[in-house]
């Protein structure tokens, strides 16, 4: 439809259903970039239709292994700091910052946390908007993960000059960044830790400038998009030849053993009739010829 036919197709996490259907028959060398692989449960099966699988949370890989993808083609590729992440003039309002959603319905952990953490730290500010016009006016930026997933909060902080307070969780965070370097951790949802922590960094403002500086230099020698783009075009360039063949000859095959039962899913729960219909055809074998 485009009138080409690209190097690479790259359908990144929308965290949604599967939008693009019959990747397994694509002409071109095709990418899952995969982010919320701790939220969606179908994911591992909807990439064994890709020839390559970029994963963000690293402790995740295991689960798109074993069917058709192998450890060489599932990289691990972190989260980043985007371009705009930037230190601003800090105005210090608050001692520690939070901003994203809190809400008792879509993230309850996150709320209920929050709000007992509220009672204990009364320089807390709990905000949704502009992170990086709000960042500044925290000496801590603090951040809480609802499903122990390594966020890009982390890389925004840290990209915009913050003094990180992050939970204790795998996913390679410490490989990443130093503890007590580049950010300090609380272990996860423990709440007099993590008071105990905040009150030593406040008492300690020389410490805190450090852990923003320290932080932001990792994040510019090696954590901002153009490094991501810089490693995904080398390991591009070192894959063998006939990757797209091997996978177009085995298309009927990744259709009905990894896609078709992902594709019924969705034409089961979709209330939408158009939706319905759609993955209903998507699912059809005989749709999935070269």
């Amino acid at each position: 439809m485009a009138g080409f036919e690209p190097d690479v197709l790259v359908v990144a996490d929308k965290s949604r259903p599967p939008f693009v259907t019959g990747v397994e028959s694509f002409p071109c060398l095709t990418v899952f970039y995969c982010v919320d692989s701790h939220i969606h449960s179908w994911y591992p099966y909807y990439a064994q239709a890709f020839d390559i699988c970029l994963m963000s949370l690293r402790d995740h890989i295991p689960a798109m292994l074993g069917r058709r993808l192998t450890q060489d083609r599932v990289w691990w590729t972190p989260a980043f700091a985007k371009d705009d992440d930037r230190p601003r003039p800090q105005t210090f309002q608050w001692d520690v910052m939070f901003v994203g959603t809190v809400d008792a319905t879509r993230t309850p952990k996150r709320h209920a946390f929050m709000s007992a953490l509220r009672d204990r730290v009364p320089g807390l500010a709990v905000r949704t908007g502009d992170y990086r016009s709000l960042y500044p006016e925290g000496r801590i930026i603090l951040n809480y993960c609802e499903h122990g997933d390594l966020n890009f909060r982390v890389f925004e902080a840290l990209g915009c000059g913050g003094c990180l307070v992050t939970p204790r969780i795998g996913h390679g965070l410490l490989d990443l960044f130093p503890e007590g370097q580049a950010l300090a951790t609380y272990p996860p949802d423990d709440m007099d830790a993590l008071v105990r922590l905040l009150e030593d960094l406040l008492a300690s403002p020389e410490r805190c400038a450090t852990m923003r500086r320290e932080g932001l230099a990792l994040i510019d020698a090696a954590h901002r998009a153009q490094h991501r783009a810089a490693s995904f075009m080398a390991s591009l360039e070192r894959l063998p030849d006939g990757i797209v063949e091997r996978r177009r000859a085995k298309a009927r095959d990744i259709h009905s053993q990894w896609l078709r039962m992902v594709y019924l899913l969705f034409a089961e729960q979709l209330a939408p009739p158009y939706l319905k219909q759609k993955y209903l055809e998507a699912a059809r074998t005989d749709a999935r010829r070269v």
